[in-house]
């Protein structure tokens, strides 16, 4: 099963209410506004796209131990995932789909890191619940995800959703601000240009990893 498939499956038996999540359809309605005004707003739009320059970052793994783009990128292509945290169930399982992909990112000499806003003993959470081989980093306060252009606020009707629904995201976050990350996936050539961009401002829709390996292998072939 794909992992598109995955998601809409989950969100199927999510947005009907079944066991075990009982969900009301006024929460349900209010999440799809909060969706289609994303959309609406073209933040997307706004993302870095493929050819242009990828931010140099350095981020803390779950260790406190700082992780470099350029290193990375010394080493190989970059397949950076950007996700809003391991409440999310859409995250958790694109995560999953990112791990099983990883031998063949790693066949073609690329290295693969996630970001998230969350906190190092979240992502600790993150890689122990998922079972991942590959670095979470914590982006605090969101400031790489904003220069990547994926950053935004949530309107103050999501945010009392989410406090009703003891989703207290300054508490995951270790950040008073109320901001998340649209999903976004890219690959960063070694030279520092984004090779393959992918942004969605509906969370429940996210690329398949397979869709990057053309890329990958065009830098490898380049670097070869």
């Amino acid at each position: 099963m794909t992992l598109q498939a995955q998601l809409d499956a989950f969100k199927t038996d999510f947005e009907a209410g079944k066991p075990p999540y009982n969900v009301p359809p006024s929460v349900i309605e209010t999440m799809h506004r909060a969706t289609a005004e994303l959309i609406a707003s073209g933040a997307a739009g706004r993302a870095l796209k493929a050819g242009d320059r990828a931010p140099a970052f350095t981020l803390d793994d779950p260790d406190g131990k700082p992780v470099s783009s350029a290193k990375l990128l010394a080493q190989g292509p970059l397949v950076v995932s950007f996700y809003r945290g391991v409440w999310c169930p859409y995250c958790n399982m694109e995560l999953q789909a990112l791990q099983a992909a990883l031998p063949d990112f790693e066949a073609l000499g690329a290295k693969l890191v996630a970001i998230s806003p969350q906190t190092a003993v979240n992502s600790r959470k993150s890689v122990r619940q998922n079972a991942l081989g590959f670095p979470i980093l914590s982006d605090t306060h969101n400031d790489v995800a904003a220069s990547f252009g994926l950053r935004f606020e949530l309107p103050d009707y999501l945010v009392e959703l989410y406090k009703a629904l003891k989703n207290d995201l300054p508490s995951f976050n270790g950040d008073p601000s109320w901001t998340l990350p649209m999903p976004g996936r890219f690959v960063i050539g070694q030279d520092g240009i984004i090779l393959y961009a992918e942004v969605n401002p509906d969370y429940t829709r996210r690329p398949e990893p397979e869709d990057m390996l053309p890329t990958l292998r065009r830098a490898a072939s380049v670097a070869a």
